[in-house]
């Protein structure tokens, strides 16, 4: 039946949301190792938050900290000089610059869901956001939103959809605030996520102000857990990239089919079962190498799955006489 059904923008439309969703949730090398840097982040953000909980502790005592909040009791505002932070400005002083003298080296380590990933206390980058969203992407997608916006944007100017997206995202998270300290009244998930990350400190005014002293050996640490929350987005970036690739192809090859069959077929070859009569219910570019096997076999050999040198030549020899045949 579906031979004589031709193809218009509703069932092409149909067609590349369920493929989509199947390259999706495949088990790409780059799929996996996007879930692998999420599980490293995880394990580094506890021993770094420990770490920083220590190192802190040992510059702001408990038993000063609990004295403080003693005469704040006593005393009120005028003695209001503790708080609770979750990011901090860790130095040391244990390289030499070429005189040969001691230099201090130091950074900004935020712990927060939204907290930045250069060292630099500035949260305009779109990889604080590309971060949480890739973080939660499971929960995002749960809700409707697309946490891949970011990495599907990539080098593309600011726009209304791009905007629309993050700020929905953003939303279901549960972010709140703009500025320095842009996460410490968030809600939700934004919230769960950072509770865990703060301690106790001592000043009042902002972390750039007071560098805490750390080893050498601590800082190399932190920057290694930093280093793991990078890792999470540029994973996630590699791993959108090559769906977004798979899908520019199948975009082509969709627009080109005159009829419903061809469609099918494809899908057939990519390993994707259709509902024939759920498609129903709800110009030819004479390119041969768009017919639906051909189209399938190229969208396959973009897959970056395990596959030996020998495997990778075969399908691409096979690929290429196909094209000619």
């Amino acid at each position: 039946m579906s031979a004589k059904i031709r193809m218009n923008t509703e069932y092409r439309n149909k067609f590349y949301n369920r493929i989509k969703d199947v390259f999706e949730k495949e088990e790409t090398q780059e799929q996996q190792a996007f879930l692998q840097a999420r599980e490293n982040f995880n394990d580094q953000q506890k021993l770094g938050s420990e770490l920083a909980k220590a190192v802190v502790e040992r510059s702001y005592p408990k038993e000063d900290v609990a004295t403080l909040r003693i005469f704040k009791k006593k005393y009120g505002d005028p003695c209001d000089v503790v708080a609770k932070d979750k990011c901090f400005y860790f130095a040391h002083n244990e390289d030499v610059n070429d005189e040969g003298e001691s230099k201090e080296t130091k950074s900004h380590f935020d712990f927060g869901l939204y907290g930045n990933l250069n060292g630099q206390e500035h949260y305009g980058s779109d990889d604080i956001d590309h971060f949480a969203h890739a973080y939660f992407r499971e929960e995002l997608k749960a809700k409707g939103c697309n946490p891949d916006i970011i990495a599907q944007q990539s080098g593309k100017d600011s726009n209304p959809h791009k905007t629309k997206h993050i700020d929905m995202c953003n939303k279901a998270l549960g972010k709140n605030g703009n500025g320095t300290h842009q996460d410490d009244d968030s809600i939700g998930m934004a919230k769960s996520f950072n509770a865990p990350f703060y301690a106790d400190v001592i000043g009042t005014s902002y972390c750039r102000s007071r560098a805490i002293a750390c080893t050498k050996e601590e800082y190399t640490l932190f920057e290694q857990w930093r280093m793991s929350k990078a890792k999470v987005v540029s994973t996630h970036q590699t791993w959108i990239n090559s769906i977004m690739k798979q899908c520019d192809q199948l975009k082509i090859g969709l627009k080109a089919y005159r009829y419903l069959s061809e469609g099918i077929e494809l899908a057939k070859e990519l390993g994707i079962e259709l509902d024939e009569a759920e498609l129903i219910k709800t110009n030819s570019t004479g390119l041969t190498i768009y017919n639906p096997t051909n189209l399938a076999n190229m969208i396959k050999g973009m897959k970056n799955k395990e596959q030996t040198r020998e495997q990778k030549i075969y399908e691409r020899m096979k690929y290429e006489k196909e094209s000619v045949n």
